[in-house]
């Protein structure tokens, strides 16, 4: 998403920069070499006929990898700050090779995000094949946001070897995902688009955003923006030190955007002259929502929160054709254009920004075309959890607030583990629909000083995270190989890897080398934390019982007082009739734990236990069997060893 510039409270995310200035760099040149050209050629060639295959649905939890696409096959190693495509690289499209997808694929991955992949905008000159410069004024970064698109029909050009050919380049690699075996997943980001936006793509007769507004007032509900009716827009003052591209000169950075009248920035402003820290570069969209907050577009009776997709549609294709407001066509019309290019599924910017009404809309068209399209969305108030899920027939969507935020104070020293059964609780009705990650391009890295310290202190979340419901798993890049996000990019800073730069993401380079994705130049604990995060992952998307049942053993073990049992323990159990399994995990970062967990009587009585049982430890299987012992009230205890950082998956055995 979106970032203010500034350290400030935030209310809708808990996430900020800081931009400094960085050293003077000139523009590349962005022509394609022949050999770039020879090469999109070859990528279109080989795959040209498997460009709208589809993907089957999968089986088991899913395990979504996140990918920064710009950064993710770039080996440029230089990282200046404020640094060109010339300087520091850039990813492309094929980058993403065979070889590449089946490395992606050994992570447990069923669904690969390809995050930034619409058409943003960005500092560089591709004015040779039609497309407007855009102003550094009104841009953060050089590479720019990923959530300031600037052309809902096609794709960033800086991802192609051959910009010209950037769409067809973009239809190769989803053929490549789905030959590979996994789906694709890209971004929709429905609150607000870039400020110059403009589609040379669109369909005929797909008028862009804003072209049929009446600009004379500041809303009407087929408008497609807000407006300050008698001023133009001005640009934020900057803070202080902080200059476009690091005080590089350039001709369009000159303090001055032409936008008249001023439309209301995307997180809300109506000022003319919006703050610095408001997301300036983009512009807020009108879903019929009036400026007092009442809405100009029929209800969703609540009890569609208990109907279907296909009833959902049927209620708003009921509906009078004036009613629907001109924003909500165009979004539908775009998820439908990037459904038919092959894209299995979407993930949604900041959707608490943006009607419910709309997203059932929305995505009861998207079920119609696609019933298996797989659908996440970023909310974060756990008040309207069940509204989005329900009557906006969200999928899933972040467990952020609570589980997200409740693993890493457990990881600083700051929280029991006890709070994990509390925040589970508070989602049971719900739990498969929320997904679970310790890292995303929001979030600060885990080997950080600011987060975990190192790599594996937090490979304890990374099990109970992965494992306590039957919800997806996002893995985010370069986390399985321990990426500090270290690098001082420009607009972006360290403790994330930078979304808005052209940079190198260093220990997934290492791990990448050069395209043999082998790990050639890793260290170790960069092979042992990915092999780690590979058995884990697969683990989370073949284990049967994940899919099943859960029983939180926390609170007995308390109200036992099991000996080591203690605030840096967390133990459960997951079960069906195929598989019952004991997960427990050592929070610790020094001391190792000797427990002898009970199992509560009732939960022996649905596994059906009569007799004493092996269990076998699933992620570390070179480990001896453990022992299930049944007593005589029918109760049963497991005696269990953990080293510092230390997690169980233990398996009852038949």
């Amino acid at each position: 998403m979106l970032l203010p510039l500034l350290s400030i409270n935030v209310n809708l995310r808990p996430i900020t920069y800081i931009a400094v200035i960085g050293l003077s760099l000139s523009i590349s040149g962005c022509k394609p070499t022949n050999t770039d050209i020879q090469k999109t050629e070859n990528v279109r060639e080989s795959t040209s006929s498997m460009a709208h295959v589809k993907s089957s649905p999968t089986t088991g939890k899913p395990v979504v990898y996140q990918v920064f696409t710009r950064l993710y096959g770039n080996t440029n190693t230089t990282n200046k700050p404020w640094g060109t495509i010339a300087d520091n690289g850039v990813g492309k499209f094929s980058d993403f090779t065979d070889t590449a997808l089946q490395d992606i694929k050994s992570l447990g991955t069923t669904h690969i995000w390809y995050t930034g992949v619409p058409h943003h905008a960005v500092i560089n000159d591709y004015t040779s094949i039609g497309i407007s410069n855009d102003d550094p004024d009104v841009v953060k970064g050089r590479a720019g946001s990923p959530y300031a698109v600037k052309d809902y029909y096609n794709v960033n050009p800086d991802l192609a070897s051959n910009p010209t050919n950037r769409f067809a380049e973009f239809e190769a690699l989803i053929a490549r995902t789905h030959a590979n075996g996994m789906q694709v997943i890209i971004d929709i980001v429905p609150n607000h688009i870039a400020r110059n936006y403009h589609s040379l793509s669109a369909p005929q007769g797909e008028p862009d955003f804003g072209a049929n507004d009446d600009t004379s007032q500041v809303y009407s509900k087929h408008n497609n923006f807000y407006y300050v009716i008698g001023e133009d827009f001005t640009v934020p003052d900057a803070p202080h030190g902080y200059a476009p591209l690091g005080g590089e000169t350039h001709p369009l950075s000159d303090g001055k955007f032409a936008e008249s009248p001023a439309k209301w920035t995307g997180n809300g402003s109506r000022l003319a002259k919006p703050d610095a820290n408001d997301w300036y570069e983009t512009v807020k969209i009108n879903y019929g929502v009036k400026p007092d907050g009442s809405h100009d577009f029929p209800a969703l009776p609540l009890e569609y929160a208990h109907k279907t997709a296909a009833e959902h549609l049927a209620f708003w294709q009921a509906q009078a054709a004036d009613d629907i407001p001109d924003s909500w066509r165009k979004f539908e019309h775009i998820a439908q254009y990037w459904l038919t290019k092959g894209v299995d599924g979407f993930r949604y910017d900041m959707a608490e920004m943006v009607p419910v009404e709309f997203w059932s809309y929305l995505n009861s068209h998207i079920k119609h075309t696609n019933p298996n399209a797989f659908i996440l969305a970023e909310v974060y108030n756990p008040d309207l959890y069940r509204d989005y899920i329900h009557l906006g027939k969200m999928d899933y969507l972040y467990d952020k607030v609570d589980l997200y935020d409740s693993l890493k104070a457990i990881i600083q020293g700051k929280a029991s583990t006890a709070v994990i059964a509390t925040v589970q609780a508070k989602v049971s009705d719900i739990e498969q629909h929320m997904l679970h990650f310790l890292e995303n391009h929001d979030e600060q890295r885990i080997n950080t000083a600011d987060f975990a310290g190192n790599a594996f202190n937090a490979l304890p979340a990374m099990v109970v995270s992965t494992t306590l419901s039957r919800s997806p798993t996002l893995l985010y890049f370069g986390q399985d190989v321990g990426e500090q996000g270290a690098q001082m990019a420009g607009f972006g800073q360290p403790t994330r890897t930078s979304i808005f730069d052209y940079v190198g993401v260093p220990a997934h380079q290492r791990w990448m080398n050069n395209g043999k994705f082998d790990g050639g130049q890793s260290t170790q604990d960069e092979k042992a934390l990915r092999a780690y995060y590979q058995t884990l992952l697969t683990l989370s998307h073949t284990a049967p019982a994940l899919t099943g049942e859960y029983i939180e053993l926390d609170t007995l073990q308390r109200q036992l007082n099991t000996p080591g049992y203690d605030d840096e323990v967390f133990a459960f159990s997951r079960f069906n009739t195929e598989q019952q399994l004991i997960i427990v995990s050592n929070f610790s970062q020094h001391h190792s734990k000797a427990l002898n967990l009970t199992l509560p009587d009732t939960l022996v009585s649905q596994w059906n236990v009569t007799e004493n049982r092996a269990l076998k430890d699933l992620l570390n299987p070179k480990e001896p069997l453990k022992q299930l012992v049944l007593h005589k009230d029918n109760h049963a205890t497991i005696s269990v060893q953990l080293a510092p950082l230390q997690s169980a998956v233990l398996a009852l055995t038949r």
